[in-house]
């Protein structure tokens, strides 16, 4: 009954005060005066009359949850905790232990220290659980715990956590925490420059500036732009970062809206820093927002060959709106469309299917490049070159969402001492290894086959069906669950590959990862091959 209250009438009601920011409100006035009034009243006597003490606050932060929860993931409301960490991301700037946590309900998992902070200088290590923070059960607070963490510069927090069983305690000294936009730039070879840009914070465009300065001085000629696993951030900053390879003028992004305000058309303002340098940029299935601006402004431009796997598909745009007592509410306000006037959203969480999951597009239009390439909207920016060891699936997805893969690592990294990079070897024994930690887990994944056969053999459908009809689906039932753990070996290379990235980050921290890859990365090494011959390169862009 109170989702039915919260579905019915506190989403209109909250919904209001949306339509009001945007001022598009003027034919249903009289429905949002009326909405408001009836929320008022029932928001007064349920907290007045309900048998139990109630919590006003909470009650709204779970009405405005569940409205914006029938929008798309990406329109939330933030309080005054959320604002902060919402500037952090954009900034890069927080005092903290200088660790990426993960939160569950009753700990916190480490799952990066980063090299030389508070975390990593107590001896923190990724998989280590805490399970209190200065004295505080980690399973009895409410909150979000990782907050805890957070503090004034030079304050200290103690922690209790365990490690393989034990458990330890530790004392961190809070420090500021800079998290750099560009955390790695090196030369490839003798000529070619690499460059990690990770997060579009206001340092994106000045650190990638840098980056090609610095690599130029050491003599790159030919640059690779790496945004894999970059999840994107400020719209200006992609705009910033394209504007180092292309012409003052030109145009990278449009914006459409309902609301005329919002429609906008950006092109770059300043003077190129090299807009005939030759560049690969790398993408994969997290490379999203801002990633995907760069990426397919510069695919658009036939700027640079797009090397890797299909983009995440992002191509909605979010604004945060100020609301009252420090809160706001960041809201989708537009959609961006690349230059060649293409839309990049994968999934319409505007139609649903009958388990409420926005549809993930899959007819797309065609579109085409300055050159004349065909292009494609509505499925993410598809790579000019495909890698296929840095496709995903779903398998690997639930791998990754379960923890597993992660979990691996943690035990491997206990069993393996290694002290040097070049002795690491991740063998065949080793992903058999990996197999044995997938059956002994509790991990499990259920395909969309499985979900209907079990839907047939549900006690409804028993007075449908024959008995026949019934075994076959049983066996059938078996058969795909087999097949699930074979799939293992199907897509070893995909899931070898993020064994020996979470892996590595174990002994070497991320630069010793990026190190790993100018080496050993299918996605470098072919870009590498690629700049190295200037005519296949020039065919990709015709």
């Amino acid at each position: 009954m109170k989702k039915m209250i919260h579905k019915r009438v506190l989403i209109p009601v909250l919904a209001a005060f949306v339509f009001l920011a945007a001022s598009s409100f003027k034919s249903d006035f009289f429905e949002i005066a009326k909405q408001i009034e009836i929320f008022t009243t029932l928001f007064k006597e349920l907290n007045m009359n309900y048998v139990d003490e109630t919590n006003p606050a909470e009650l709204m932060d779970t009405a405005i949850k569940n409205m914006l929860d029938d929008l798309d993931p990406y329109t939330k409301f933030l309080n005054e905790q959320d604002v902060e960490s919402y500037r952090i991301n954009n900034t890069g700037e927080y005092s903290g232990i200088g660790a990426l946590v993960r939160s569950y309900n009753d700990r916190l998992v480490i799952i990066e220290p980063y090299k030389g902070y508070p975390a990593d200088k107590a001896g923190l290590k990724a998989g280590d659980e805490l399970i209190s923070i200065s004295g505080i059960e980690i399973a009895d607070f409410q909150d979000d715990a990782s907050e805890l963490l957070k503090g004034a510069n030079k304050t200290s927090v103690d922690v209790r956590y365990t490690r393989q069983g034990k458990t330890y305690n530790a004392t961190i000294e809070r420090q500021a925490i800079e998290v750099d936009a560009v955390p790695f730039s090196k030369m490839v070879d003798a000529e070619t420059g690499y460059i990690v840009l990770s997060r579009f914070n206001k340092k994106a465009s000045s650190q990638t500036k840098e980056a090609i300065l610095s690599l130029k001085a050491e003599g790159a000629k030919k640059l690779i732009l790496d945004l894999r696993g970059n999840p994107g951030g400020l719209l200006s900053e992609a705009i910033n970062v394209t504007n180092l390879f292309v012409p003052k003028g030109t145009l990278v992004v449009t914006t459409k809206s309902k609301v005329k305000k919002f429609n906008q058309t950006y092109e770059t303002r300043n003077k190129p820093l090299d807009e005939e340098i030759p560049l690969v940029v790398l993408i994969d299935g997290r490379s999203a927002s801002a990633s995907e601006i760069v990426s397919g402004s510069l695919q658009d431009l036939d700027r640079a060959v797009i090397v890797g796997a299909r983009s995440f598909g992002k191509g909605l745009v979010q604004r945060p709106l100020k609301l009252t007592y420090g809160t706001q509410l960041k809201v989708t306000i537009s959609r961006y469309y690349t230059p060649s006037g293409r839309c990049i959203q994968s999934l319409d969480y505007w139609n649903r299917d009958d388990d409420g999951n926005a549809i993930r597009n899959t007819e797309f239009k065609d579109f085409q490049t300055r050159n004349g390439r065909k292009v494609q909207d509505g499925g993410g920016v598809m790579p000019d070159i495909q890698i296929a060891s840095l496709k995903s699936n779903d398998l690997l997805t639930a791998l990754e969402n379960n923890g597993v893969i992660f979990n691996y690592a943690t035990d491997y990294y206990y069993g393996h001492p290694l002290s040097e990079m070049t002795s690491f070897n991740f063998t065949r024994s080793d992903y058999d290894g990996f197999k044995q930690h997938v059956a002994k887990s509790s991990f499990e994944f259920e395909t969309k086959a499985e979900k209907v056969l079990k839907e047939t053999l549900s006690g409804q459908n028993k007075e449908v069906f024959n008995s026949t009809v019934m075994a076959d689906a049983k066996a059938l039932l078996s058969s795909i669950e087999k097949s699930k753990y074979e799939a293992l070996d199907t897509y070893e290379k995909e899931i070898g590959k993020q064994l020996t990235d979470e892996i590595i980050k174990r002994y070497f921290y991320r630069e010793g990862l990026y190190d790993y890859y100018l080496q050993n990365d299918e996605a470098i090494l072919t870009s590498s091959e690629l700049l190295k011959d200037t005519s296949k390169y020039q065919a990709v862009l015709r």
